[in-house]
This record gives C-alpha cells, structure tokens and sequence, in this order.
C-alpha cells in the first residue's frame, strides 16, 4: 500500500472510533494488582507534571538549515551509517518546520510540559569558535513563548548526544578538557536567551549510557572502542569511558554553578542531570548476584550522580578501577556537591545482573570498567519480562517503584522527575497497522508504569513529573525508524502526525479518566466497544 493511501485509511480508522471512545475509557486494567487499576492523575498531587518529550537530532531535521553546521551525528550518519537501513536525521520529523503543529498537538493531549533538547550545532554552529545563530535563538525562543501561550511549561535538556563535528575534529570532544568551556559557554547562552521564561533546565542526558555507546562499545560517535567490546579503529574501552565521564561532569558542575550563582537568583528556575536508570535485580539469591546487582547500580546510575549530589565517585567503582578512575580536585568537590536541585530519571525496564568475580562470563563481562558482572534479560530460560521493540528493554512495571525507592534512600529523596518512561512494541510488519491504530501495548504499559510510580510516592518518594517517551514516532538512534515509542504516529513519506490510540489514552487519563482494557475481547473492540480494524 503506499503512503498516501494508507495515511488516508489511519485518519479513517482514527476518526470512526473517536466519537465512542470519552465514554468508553473508564474502569481498571486488567491484569493490574486491584489496588493499583483505577490509577489516575488525582493520585498524583497538584502541580505534578505530567508531559511529553524529544530531543533536537532525534526530531528537528532541518539538518544545515539557517545557519546549523554538521553535528556528530550528522557526519556519523552521512559516513559510516548509523542505522542498518540508511535511516538518518536528515529530516527526522521535521519538527524545526513543523513545531507550531506540534505544539497544537501537545494542546490537544492536554499536557503540563513539554521536555526538548537544544541543538548545540544549532544555536553554536562552531561552539565558542564562531558566532550565536540568531535563527537558532529566534527557534527556540519561538518553540517556548508558543508553549507557554497553551500553558505548557518548557523543560529544556542543553545536551541529547549531539554536538558540533568541529569539536570532534578539533580537539576530540569529551575526551579533552577543552569541552568544559564549549559546554559551559552553550549553556551560558543558554541561560541568557532563554532562561527568563524557562524553569527546568537538565545539563546532560544519559550521560553513562551514552559514555558506554560512544567510547565503551563504538556504537555511538565518534565510534571509538577496543576489543573485547568492539572493532573500532581507535579506542580503548577500559580507559576513556572514564575520562570522557569525568569531563562531561565538570563540564555539568561548572554549568549548574554558573546557573546557581549567576542566574538562579533572578530566574528562578532549577537545573538537574538525568540518568538512564535500569532496575537491577540479582540473577539468583545468591549473595554475589546480590552483590553485584549493587555494584550495577553503582557503575551504571551512581556513575553520574554520586558526582552531582555527593562530589565523589562511588566507592565501588574507586575499590575495582583504582587510579584508572580520576580524582576531583578539592574545588571541582566543591562544585559538584548538591550541584542538581532534581534527579532525573529515565527508566524503561529492570534488569538481571550476574556476578562475573567468581563466575564464568563473556569476555565483556569480566572486565573492571564493567564492574565485572553481566547484564541478562532471562534466568533459567524465563524472560524479566516482555519484550519490546528493542532487545535489551522488557516490561517490568515493579521496576518503577524499585527503582524510584533506591534512588529516594541513596540520595535522601532528592527531587525526581521521571523524564523518560515509553514502549516500543517489535517490529512485526504483518502486526504494523494494528499497532499503529491500537497500540493497547503502549496503554497497558503506561498504566502500569504510572500505578508502579504512584505506589513508590504513596510511600514518600518526592517525584515531581512524569514525561512520556516521546510525543512522535522518531529516529531512535541506531534502530532508524523501526523503532516507535510515539503517542503520534509519523507518516516517513508525508510526515503527517496521526495519533495513536494511546494518545487518546493520554489525553483522557490527563482529564482524569481511567481506561478499559479487555483482555478477552478483539483488538479493536478493547477500548472503543468496536473493531476498528
């Protein structure tokens, strides 16, 4: 079928069942322990955020219009292929055109905040070695006054993985100190141009899981690794995951101090760090499974943020790498303490850990920069939980809880926002209509996630927003296309938003409605009494 008619056929299938479906999304999920099926937004309190997000390479396209230069991800992409199929973020959906209908589109859901990331290649197309792109400025400025005028409030990342090439090229990136004062000046201007009306700032995301894919395993640009974790033509993996590290957190601490000192102040807003946050379960009672999935933990979430609360590393990663592990200096100490007013929390899916100390594992595993322990999705041939669309994530609702609670005990219940939660289903051609129209999947997983989440603050867990991953189908890295964790189905040809079932979903659940879901009946019929398809 091409594009156009099967674009034609999902605003069909959409529009039929809409006028039956406000007075059909009531009731509990089932499968969902009694106590937790009626989750609704009252259980969260007032002023809880709930809210969508993107990032800039995944969503803008527009890739050298108005002055943006080639980003790493650009000339990755253009050189050496990012995603099997010659998928890249050419144009991705092009939000940088389009996001006035975007915006129109979060109106629609009903949404408190909307969280994007700011292009550095954008707004400093040769970082501190060229000018401001005053089209940059008037974009985003554009994307925030447009926001606020539906009473959305913007929570805006500085840094989502991309960066300009000529940082690469001139000096290595992250591996150099250098990138400390590019970052800082990025999120000065940042700061300046945008902070009067912005209020949540994040410096960096997933700092380790993009560490551990750009210098551990090579997946991610500039692609350098070495064996055993990788073929890469330049590299070491046990070394330069922390030095790259440690440069991405100074550059954080020396932004947050400049934002706390210098524009906090006036402003008002608050500045955090975000972290992908497994939930590591030990892979059998034993005491070393145990122990190790601590030690996962450590290496992994406390990675970044025992730097940004405590100015220290973790002590399990000091006892395993010894001096391949840098040092803060007393005023870099002073700096990254309590640097972030939240914690934020990107989770997606639990985990089994397997001790590697005295335990045969791959030659990945057992290696110090790893913690030496393996991460596995099965134990006795029974899976953590359901797949998704990407091999390493399951569905493990409890894992929000648990998670959330080790988060509230190591770092004293901090504030949290749960930046990133979101389902990809596999990717199934003869399923792709179905899933497209009435993805319940997505809904199920949601439902479920939330209950988990408003368990963990029934017991005192000080989170503050919950932000669905993402808005719109969008390039996911290395997966290209295939890969969708929308609420909005994007149309690769026409680039027409549809929403997805689990836009409705959320657009109800943000009225405060629960949601049916009948195991038993058809696909279609599930949530609108009706088949669709």
């Amino acid at each position: 079928m091409k594009s156009s008619s099967f674009t034609i056929l999902l605003f069909f299938l959409v529009s039929s069942s809409s006028s039956s479906s406000s007075s059909l999304l009531q009731a509990s999920i089932n499968g969902l322990k009694h106590e937790d099926a009626h989750i609704k937004r009252s259980d969260f309190p007032p002023g809880f955020l709930f809210g969508a997000a993107t990032s800039s390479y995944q969503v803008e396209g527009a890739y050298l219009q108005d002055g943006k230069s080639l980003s790493n991800w650009d000339v990755f992409c253009h050189s050496t292929g990012c995603a099997e199929n010659g998928d890249n973020g050419d144009i991705a959906d092009d939000h940088y055109n389009r996001f006035m209908e975007d915006i129109e589109l979060m109106d629609y859901l009903g949404i408190d905040s909307y969280r994007f990331s700011i292009s550095w290649a954008r707004i400093l197309p040769r970082g501190r070695f060229g000018e401001v792109n005053p089209a940059a400025i008037i974009f985003y400025n554009n994307i925030i006054d447009n926001l606020i005028l539906k009473g959305i409030k913007p929570f805006v990342t500085i840094n989502h993985n991309d960066l300009p090439q000529e940082l690469e090229d001139r000096y290595g990136s992250w591996l150099n100190p250098e990138m400390q004062e590019d970052f800082l000046y990025l999120a000065e201007v940042c700061f300046k141009s945008f902070g009067d009306r912005v209020k949540y700032w994040v410096t960096i995301n997933e700092p380790n899981m993009y560490i551990y894919l750009a210098y551990e395993f090579g997946t991610f640009p500039p692609s350098r690794c070495s064996e055993p974790f990788g073929n890469c033509v330049n590299g070491n993996s046990d070394v330069e995951p922390l030095v790259a590290m440690h440069n991405m957190l100074l550059a954080h601490g020396r932004a947050a101090k400049l934002y706390h000192q210098e524009f906090q102040p006036t402003q008002g807003g608050l500045i955090g760090l975000v972290a992908h946050c497994y939930m590591f379960e030990p892979l059998t009672d034993s005491e070393l499974d145990r122990e190790a999935a601590k030690r996962a933990f450590a290496f992994n979430v406390a990675w970044p943020l025992d730097p940004a609360v405590f100015g220290e590393y973790p002590e399990e990663m000091r006892k395993y790498l010894g001096s391949n592990l840098p040092n803060f200096s007393l005023e870099e100490k002073s700096f990254m303490n309590n640097s972030i007013d939240f914690i934020g929390i990107n989770h997606y899916s639990a985990i089994y850990t397997k001790d590697c100390t005295n335990s045969s594992c791959s030659a990945t595993g057992n290696r110090a920069i790893q913690g030496f322990l393996e991460m596995i999705g099965e134990c006795d041939g029974r899976l953590i939980g359901e797949r998704t669309g990407l091999e390493y994530l399951f569905v493990v609702p409890r894992g929000m809880e648990e998670i959330v609670n080790i988060i509230v005990t190591r770092y004293h219940n901090k504030p949290m926002f749960i930046t990133e939660n979101g389902y990809s289903s596999p990717d199934l051609q003869e399923q792709r209509v179905n899933e497209l129209v009435n993805d319940v999947k997505r809904i199920e997983f949601h439902t479920s996630y939330l209950a988990s989440l408003a368990k963990s603050m029934r017991e005192g867990a000080d989170v503050r927003g919950y932000f669905v991953w993402s808005l719109l189908d969008s390039y996911e890295w290395l997966e290209g296309y295939n890969v969708r964790f929308g609420l909005y189905y994007v149309d690769r040809q026409t680039l027409t938003r549809i929403p997805k079932l689990s836009a409705k979903w959320y657009k109800n659940f943000l009225t405060n409605n629960s949601v049916v879901i009948d195991k038993s009946a058809s696909r279609g019929n599930r949530l609108f009494g009706k088949d669709v398809i």
